[in-house]
């Protein structure tokens, strides 16, 4: 029995079934997590949706490209077609894979274990119970009848700074944003939301886990989102799980008990 952590596939599931083959799943006794962007840009996001939806005993966190797919079947957003999304529009289980997803979570956390899933991260306000809060409040949205209304209003770069004070389409946007998006921000919490690599020309701001005054520093967080840290942060209790499978690197999957890692090359 074991629990393994699975970090972005990203429509890659060929790549899939060749790591939980590796690690020996069985599916009656192991567990598995996923640090969410289960979908687009890889080839097969149809069949990582359908496959994963049917498993048992899992724990999966939304991501930003999770996200993006319900904005496209739900709102006006464009489907692109580099992001071979058009499978799952196409479905003829779309409304049961899409209802299946935006019931997902935006944060896990396992107190037996000692670790708490998300996508990106914190900003360094957050605490976990103040992190466990703001992920509810995102949550109960996406689940009632007003998740079209947050699809429409979810993306935007503001507010860039929490504040308890948020309300309304800018506190979850703010929310959605350090969960689902974050990798920079100041050490008063401003968010920098447009770079992607591991270098920033700012001296003002850091990888949201360096941080040294961040609430969340006691916490063993895994997490997805960043490929190009390559699964390396150089923190003791901090866990990049995106190897960057879809862009021809590994899909990474970490042993919670051991911390044992295993990776293999992406096929697909």
């Amino acid at each position: 029995m074991a629990t393994y952590v699975i970090g972005d596939i990203q429509g890659c599931f060929d790549s899939l079934l060749r790591l939980l083959d590796q690690i020996k799943f069985d599916s009656h006794r192991d567990t598995l997590w996923f640090t969410g962007d289960l979908v687009n840009r890889g080839p097969k996001s149809l069949e990582v949706l359908r496959f994963i939806k049917n498993l048992k005993n899992t724990q999966i966190v939304l991501g930003n490209h999770d996200l993006y797919l319900l904005a496209i079947v739900y709102t006006d957003v464009n489907c692109n077609s580099e992001n071979n999304l058009q499978a799952i529009v196409n479905a003829p289980d779309k409304e049961e894979l899409c209802t299946w997803l935006r019931n997902r979570s935006l944060l896990h956390h396992d107190s037996s274990l000692g670790y708490t899933l998300v996508h990106a991260g914190f900003p360094p306000q957050w605490n976990l119970n103040k992190a466990m809060e703001c992920a509810k409040e995102v949550e109960i949205v996406l689940r009632s009848e007003q998740y079209k209304d947050f699809l429409k209003n979810m993306y935007g770069n503001e507010p860039s700074q929490w504040n308890d004070s948020l309300v309304g389409w800018e506190r979850l946007r703010f929310i959605t944003n350090c969960l689902t998006r974050i990798r920079f921000c100041d050490i008063k919490g401003n968010l920098e939301l447009t770079t992607k690599g591991i270098n920033i020309t700012s001296d003002n701001y850091f990888p949201w886990f360096k941080l040294p005054n961040r609430c969340s520093k006691d916490l063993n967080i895994l997490f997805g989102h960043w490929a190009a840290l390559q699964g390396r942060t150089n923190e003791p209790n901090v866990y990049a799980l995106d190897t960057g499978c879809v862009w021809g690197r590994c899909l990474t999957a970490m042993r919670l008990e051991d911390k044992v890692r295993i990776n293999i090359k992406c096929d697909d």
